[in-house]
């Protein structure tokens, strides 16, 4: 059973199809992903067999936290918020990126990557003017995304944040590169989860999706698809704010969200997108998005 959490840790199970996990012997790896301790464990597996597996997953990650991480400076997305424009954006930035529209269109605005300034204004307990002027940089529709460039509408002042997205899409990726390495039945946990064909049993991997206060509060199996949940109260600003801010300045209504859907990028930026949506539009923001199903709500 995996617990569900926004933790930040990295949890790879998985068995070669021709190697069933109960097959003698596992390897594990242990690293740093998105700043946070994260560990790779591949059952049925020698760690000469493991190495090279290893090597690739930590090669990918580096790759993908100088696309999306906040906390590299020379990130694409740290070098885009420092200097207002991003030359020659990577085609996985520009994908998410386009996922981040689709989102805010059909959350009516409430899904916004550009409310980082504000973010940062409530977390650092900043005066009521630095947080309404935070709040006037807020604007998706104003950030132009080119495959050539991206600007931000107001240099030194907007700033984005993929944090409501970029940890599904990475799970995505590191999915994709552990089938291209013949592992047929996966389960990826990166805080979202993505479950590649089965348990060695034969059955569906099967997920505990978890409340706020950290219980298990429903049990699901997951077959070739991937899970999300999104907590506002996982993480509180200056002990006032949950950490997703609605732009619109509207109350953030949902406590915890889960969503499954074929991507964890999906899963990941839409869990996000319903905690800043009423009851009552829930249903139908998620059947703006093909296969995707809300699996939990609180």
């Amino acid at each position: 059973m995996t617990l569900l959490t926004r933790r930040r840790f990295l949890t790879i199970t998985a068995a070669c199809a021709a190697m069933p996990a109960a097959a003698s012997g596992s390897a594990q790896w242990h690293g740093i992903a998105l700043g946070a301790p994260a560990s790779l464990r591949l059952e049925g597996l020698t760690d000469v067999q493991a190495a090279p597996i290893f090597a690739a997953v930590e090669a990918e990650l580096n790759r993908l936290e100088d696309l999306f991480s906040l906390y590299r400076p020379h990130s694409q997305i740290s070098q885009l918020n420092r200097t207002g424009h991003l030359n020659a954006p990577a085609p996985e930035l520009l994908e998410v990126l386009s996922l981040c529209s689709a989102l805010h269109e059909a959350s009516g605005g409430s899904f916004d990557p550009t409310i980082q300034p504000l973010w940062l204004a409530l977390a650092s307990g900043a005066e009521q003017p630095i947080v309404e002027r935070a709040h006037a940089t807020i604007g998706w529709n104003n950030v132009h995304v080119g495959t050539d460039e991206i600007r931000l509408p107001y240099p030194r002042h907007s700033a984005i944040t993929l944090n409501g997205i970029a940890q599904g899409a990475i799970t995505d990726r590191i999915a994709a590169l552990l089938r291209s390495f013949d592992l047929c039945n996966v389960l990826v946990d990166m805080g979202e989860v993505a479950a590649l064909g089965q348990r060695y049993t034969s059955e569906p991997w099967r997920v505990g999706l978890a409340a706020p206060d950290g219980k298990v509060a429903k049990r699901i199996r997951l077959q070739d698809r991937a899970v999300a949940t999104s907590a506002p109260g996982g993480t509180m600003l200056q002990g006032k704010h949950g950490h997703i801010l609605n732009p619109k300045g509207h109350k953030v209504t949902q406590h915890a969200v889960s969503v499954s859907a074929a991507r964890a990028a999906v899963a990941d930026g839409l869990s996000t997108a319903l905690c800043l949506t009423p009851d009552s539009g829930a249903n139908a923001l998620a059947s703006r998005f093909p296969g995707a199903k809300i699996e939990m709500l609180l």
